[in-house]
């Protein structure tokens, strides 16, 4: 009998010098092959909080420099964090467009160029809102020997995942970084539709 093949598995680390300090990158792999990585800085002790943020992939935002969502403008903010309190992690999750992919992702933009919101766009082509999953954060924290996160986010439903998987979240660190004109109406949506903890005042 062949022994099953483990769901996520940890595969290295290396250096990883930035402009902002220089972090530690680890490779993890799903049985799927999918692959992400983890970023840490800085040193902690076992049961020790720990900054963390969980950014899933947005190769528009974070490498191309889009600004109609704050994806980009989120992923500098939360390493410029980290650097800044000594220590964390952040978890960079390949799923793309909330777990559709980048080609759908773009369908989807279409979409919304065409009057749909963000949420609509993605129901229009047959997908949930949101189909990520946080299970991978488990295995990732784990290995880095974090138990407990203060994490930066507007989305509540990554509190919920993490906790469900039993990292103990001790405190939510907001992060309303990068909105434009371009991605106000996108981030409206998310706070009204899908629940996201965005000050309306900055929204207007």
């Amino acid at each position: 009998m062949t022994s099953k093949q483990p769901k996520y598995e940890y595969v290295s680390s290396a250096k990883l010098p930035t402009r902002w300090g220089e972090f530690r990158i680890h490779g993890f792999v799903e049985a799927s092959g999918q692959e992400h990585v983890a970023l840490s800085y800085g040193e902690w002790q076992p049961g020790e909080v720990v900054p963390i943020r969980i950014h899933s992939e947005c190769l528009t935002g974070d490498a191309l420099f889009s600004t109609r969502c704050d994806c980009g403008f989120q992923l500098e903010k939360a390493l410029k964090n980290i650097v800044e309190h000594g220590k964390g992690v952040l978890l960079y999750l390949r799923q793309e467009g909330r777990g559709i992919g980048l080609l759908n992702k773009i369908r989807a933009y279409n979409l919304q160029d065409n009057g749909l919101d963000t949420v609509e766009a993605n129901e229009h082509l047959g997908f949930d809102a949101d189909l990520r999953s946080y299970d991978i954060c488990k295995l990732m924290l784990e290995t880095l020997k974090v138990s407990k996160v203060e994490l930066m986010t507007n989305n509540p439903k990554k509190l919920k995942a993490l906790s469900a998987l039993g990292i103990e979240v001790v405190a939510r660190k907001p992060i309303d970084h990068g909105i434009t004109e371009d991605n106000k109406h996108y981030l409206k949506t998310k706070t009204e539709k899908l629940g996201h903890a965005f000050d309306p005042h900055l929204l207007k």
